[in-house]
């Protein structure tokens, strides 16, 4: 029982870790990699509760991830099962109840549910044991589900879970559901200042913004790992980055309705006024107060500037909109090359991607060919040439980002 009373403690430590996770998606990832830790599951997936389905979120598998080159995230499908007794999953979340299944391929008749074994097959992974933990809070509301899949033992054997870890994943999960509705809560809050952009600017949408936030999140973590970034200091900067990323137009907000709503190209006047949303959202965090201020304020101004110089607002004093460096006749000079912030580099290739391969009021959203020939055209004028390698490095996680949060979903707020 010593191991057990050691994983018992890790959850007491892991309780104080998780509160102070910002961001609902690296939440919701690392909830998983714990829960899994916690009871020595090879694999897992977590599920949210949105509406009457739960739908996958995240999933791991150390056996497949062993098989990918280093540096390389497992992709998985993306899906969602409904909430009822015909899954493992559903009836969890249906019944509130937690479900430990020594081997899915023998399920007793007695039990409503199944097993798919069509994932199996489609993975090529043999799923034997599983434990099943749904997400509630304490006013009885299902948040989601915690799927984790093949206990090992010490010798590396696949054994079903026990009850020590029903034990501590169900004192793991009402820690993580806490967590999880303090996250969920700060998610909601900006999607309501997305909402307002959103009323203003069609294309300002809570798909949109999170999709840019988890591809520049995507794009920097390989970024960092490139650069020998210690694993905590990444970790803590994608929190605070995510959501900032998420608030990179939010200066929108201060622009006429007829040029936002505009269903056609912008006339070269109305593109300057556009062009001064970049102002007004850094002005919103011009008195940093923490980490995620600066970093707001950073991506909010410089994430239209080009990395040959041609972008904007350029060297400009966003209080007084006077230039801190200009040319012989006035001009401002735009900032280039490493003089943006990583932050505004980073969130430009994802915000030009987003769009691109989006439908807007005035066009069709690209082919998939033609966005990536177009990023790819862009290195070393627009965008920092070892971002856009970084990017394809990492397109296979840039999709699952899009499959994540299609363009029709509806993001609650």
């Amino acid at each position: 029982m010593a191991a057990k009373e050691t994983d018992f403690k890790s959850i007491i430590r892991l309780d104080s870790e998780l509160q102070q996770i910002q961001d609902l998606d690296l939440l919701l990832e690392r909830i998983l990699l714990e829960a899994r830790k916690v009871v020595h599951a090879d694999a897992g997936s977590i599920y949210v509760k949105e509406g009457d389905k739960l739908v996958i979120k995240y999933a791991h598998n150390d056996t497949l991830q062993k098989e990918l080159p280093a540096g390389q995230k497992l992709i998985y499908s993306v899906f969602s099962v409904a909430i009822n007794e015909k899954t493992i999953s559903g009836y969890s979340a249906l019944t509130q109840e937690l479900v430990n299944v020594p081997d899915v391929y023998h399920i007793s008749d007695d039990v409503p549910y199944s097993f798919g074994a069509s994932y199996d097959k489609i993975s090529g992974y043999k799923t034997i044991s599983n434990l099943t933990v749904p997400l509630v809070t304490s006013d009885g509301k299902v948040l989601g589900v915690i799927q984790v899949l093949n206990a090992k033992d010490e010798n590396g054997n696949t054994v079903p879970f026990s009850k020590e870890d029903e034990f501590l994943i169900t004192h793991f999960a009402a820690n993580a559901t806490v967590a999880l509705q303090r996250a969920q809560m700060t998610r909601a809050m900006i999607l309501r200042m997305i909402k307002m952009s959103e009323l203003r600017d069609p294309k300002e949408t809570g798909t949109h913004v999170n999709r840019v936030a988890g591809y520049a999140v995507e794009i920097y973590d390989r970024w960092a790992q490139k650069h020998g970034v210690p694993d905590g200091e990444r970790e803590k900067f994608k929190d605070t980055f995510r959501i900032a990323a998420m608030l990179h137009d939010v200066g929108k907000v201060a622009i006429s309705d007829i040029i936002l709503k505009k269903p056609s190209k912008f006339s070269d006047e109305e593109y300057k006024i556009m062009q001064h949303h970049t102002i007004y959202g850094s002005l919103l965090f011009d008195d940093p107060q923490s980490p995620l201020d600066t970093i707001a304020m950073d991506i909010a101004l410089t994430h239209h500037e080009n990395w040959d110089g041609t972008g904007y607002p350029g060297w400009i004093d966003p209080l007084t909109g006077d230039p801190i460096r200009a040319d012989i006749n006035g001009r401002t000079l735009g900032k280039k090359g490493e003089e943006i912030p990583l932050v505004g580099r980073i969130v430009s290739i994802a915000d030009v991607f987003d769009a691109l391969s989006s439908r807007r009021v005035y066009k069709e959203p690209w082919s998939e060919e033609q966005v990536l020939s177009e990023i790819r055209r862009l290195s070393g004028t627009k965008f920092d040439p070892e971002l856009v390698e970084i990017f394809f490095e990492i397109l296979p996680n840039i999709k699952q980002i899009q499959s994540l949060y299609p363009e029709h979903e509806a993001v609650p707020v």
